[in-house]
């Protein structure tokens, strides 16, 4: 098994600070990449409503004002949990032309002007039905239409029957390290810059490398919440940047109290209070078991899939077997929870644990637990919105992730320090896999079927392999 990648791309290591170092210091706002999302929507003639899912606080109100800032003459903006009168104007009419009429009687300041007008309904989680109207808005076509809404994956099905065929959908997170890196600064091409080591799988000089691993340790204290990214690049440090993690985290425990729906709200929160115990563990397995008292499985069974409805965590199963498709193959009560944003792990550690990593940079807390959901959260935003790991039945063998690129099986090996993937080897000494990846301290390698690249790189993953032609030998 080879890598067969273009050589036709130099690499000035002459220019290295010219080219990645000068960075500028204003920042106006956070650059996100669901900006180039609206931006396609909104240049397709024949667009659909969008819908904009994601958990809270990641920033999507704030990005879709900024859009109809810069490409509509007027914006309505509907807050069903704001303004909740405004549902009356979908209560008894899919019709635009009556909707628009009653919210214009309900506040005079709308102005609508068909085709210079962005109707935004934010919250739309409050009132699903109101999804009914999207496909009269589209046949219509005279305003365009976003909805967005915290916690949208709970009521999406609803929403989803509703205006089946009549919207386009988007799936919002918080930043990934390369959104981080455009708040610091850098440009695309800049990133494009490095990409190009990892394309040719050439070692980072160190003085880059080095650089970058600097910049990807203030990711992992700051996280990805685009508020407290936000605070830290304005004021350059961390201050009051944990008080603001807790807070978030409390938020969540709030929006659990209100919104679970068909479950037992204690029990979803005892989930949610007890993921970072259970990435604490050397198997990082999450056992109901060890929830409380004679706590079952049935018992508890769909919270963990509500969290991830969510957005709130992210789940990787277990797989019986090392064949495809993934999907199916999984063990249905073994599995592992990583929050959707790390800042919530940094967030929830205990005192001790957060004075270590803190204050003595000990990344290896809990067991490596930090590093792999940093890989989770990465490979969840690239798009493996579905997580698998392996663990045979005498626990010899272990391999963290599992993606799938074309017809093979990748494993990943996620390496908190520098040092052997045991687990990878065997397996590809076994022929049972061709290739894997290893995720770590060192710098970018390839040797014996194994790529071997740092951690501030794993958000380039799967463009990498799209854009590699893997060939057998």
């Amino acid at each position: 098994m080879s890598l067969k990648v273009s050589k036709n791309v130099g690499i000035d290591l002459e220019n290295i600070s010219k080219n990645v170092f000068n960075v500028s210091k204003v920042i106006n706002m956070l650059k996100r990449k669901v900006d180039l999302v609206l931006e396609n929507w909104k240049n397709n003639k024949d667009r659909y409503p969008l819908i904009i899912k994601g958990a809270r606080q990641i920033g999507k109100t704030t990005s879709i004002r900024q859009f109809a800032k810069k490409n509509y003459q007027n914006l309505v903006e509907l807050n069903f949990i704001r303004n909740p009168e405004y549902i009356q104007a979908f209560e008894n009419t899919s019709n635009p032309k009556d909707i628009i009429m009653t919210l214009s009687l309900l506040n005079p300041d709308f102005n609508f002007i068909p085709g210079e007008t962005l109707l935004f309904i934010d919250e739309i989680q409050k009132y699903p039905n109101a999804a009914t109207s999207l496909k009269f808005f589209y046949e219509q076509h005279e305003y365009d239409v976003i909805c967005s809404g915290s916690l949208l994956g709970i009521k999406y099905k609803k929403i989803s029957s509703i205006s089946v065929g009549y919207k386009t959908d988007y799936t919002m997170y918080s930043l990934d390290f390369e959104e981080f890196l455009w708040a610091k600064g850098y440009t695309e091409n800049q990133i494009e810059y490095i990409y190009k080591f990892m394309k040719e799988l050439k070692p980072l000089p160190e003085i880059l490398f080095n650089k970058l691993n600097d910049l990807f340790k203030q990711y992992i204290y700051c996280g990805g919440m685009p508020a407290i990214v936000d605070r830290f690049i304005t004021q350059d440090n961390f201050s009051g940047v944990f008080e603001m993690q807790k807070q978030i985290y409390l938020d969540y425990e709030e929006d659990i109290t209100n919104y679970v729906e068909g479950l037992d709200t204690a029990r979803v929160l005892n989930v949610y209070r007890h993921i970072t115990s259970q990435l604490a563990k050397d198997n990082h397995k999450y056992q109901i078991t060890k929830l409380g008292h004679g706590a079952r499985f049935r018992d508890y069974r769909g919270c963990e899939e509500w969290l991830k409805d969510a957005g709130i965590v992210n789940l990787a199963y277990n797989v019986m077997d090392l064949t495809l498709p993934l999907k199916g193959n999984e063990i249905d009560n073994n599995l592992r929870m990583y929050y959707g944003d790390t800042s919530f792990l940094v967030a929830s550690v205990d005192d001790e644990s957060k004075k270590d990593f803190v204050q003595n940079g000990n990344f290896d807390i809990y067991s490596g637990a930090l590093f792999e959901n940093l890989v989770a959260e990465s490979l969840v935003k690239q798009g493996y919105k579905d997580l698998f790991f392996y663990k045979n039945e005498s626990s010899t063998i272990e391999l963290d992730f599992l993606i799938r690129i074309k017809n093979e099986i990748v494993p990943i090996e996620v390496k908190a320090k520098r040092g052997k993937a045991v687990s990878l080897n065997k397996i590809l000494e076994n022929k049972i896999l061709n290739y894997g990846i290893k995720l770590s301290m060192n710098n970018v390698g390839f040797e014996k079927n194994i790529f071997t690249f740092p951690y501030f790189l794993a958000f380039l993953l799967k463009r990498f392999f799209e854009e590699n032609e893997i060939i057998q030998w």
